[in-house]
């Protein structure tokens, strides 16, 4: 099994930044792509953004410019960096990681971190 532990996220004036962090925790797993999604109330889960475990990032339009998505391999941990927010970012953000155990490939998420962004 993989655990994920989201941290990072608060209550923060439009204008403001935020730095969410994922890591994962397991035994005898390899990650894979990584990814923060988020869910606002009414209205579907989104991915925001996505990196893969060698580098290669893909962030939402709506984010593009404010969101950066990085990773530490050595650390299975993945971040969110979030820059310029708006009150239309609020959310709760979901890591997401697929991860392998033996030859299978798994999808994990963890338990969400609530973003608030004030008018």
């Amino acid at each position: 099994q993989v655990q994920l532990v989201e941290s990072g996220g608060g209550l923060v004036q439009a204008g403001g930044s935020l730095r969410l962090s994922c890591a994962a925790s397991g035994s005898a797993f390899s990650i894979g792509d990584m990814g923060w999604y988020r869910h606002a109330p009414g209205k579907q889960r989104e991915l925001v953004a996505s990196i893969t475990s060698s580098g290669t990032t893909n962030l939402a339009d709506s984010v593009k410019g404010r969101f950066t998505i990085s990773r530490d391999n050595a650390k299975n941990t993945v971040y969110l960096q979030m820059n310029s927010l708006q009150p239309e970012d609020t959310a709760v953000y979901y890591c997401n990681a697929k991860a392998r155990l033996t030859v299978y490939w798994y999808n994990y998420w963890g338990q969400g971190t609530q973003v608030t962004v004030s008018s």
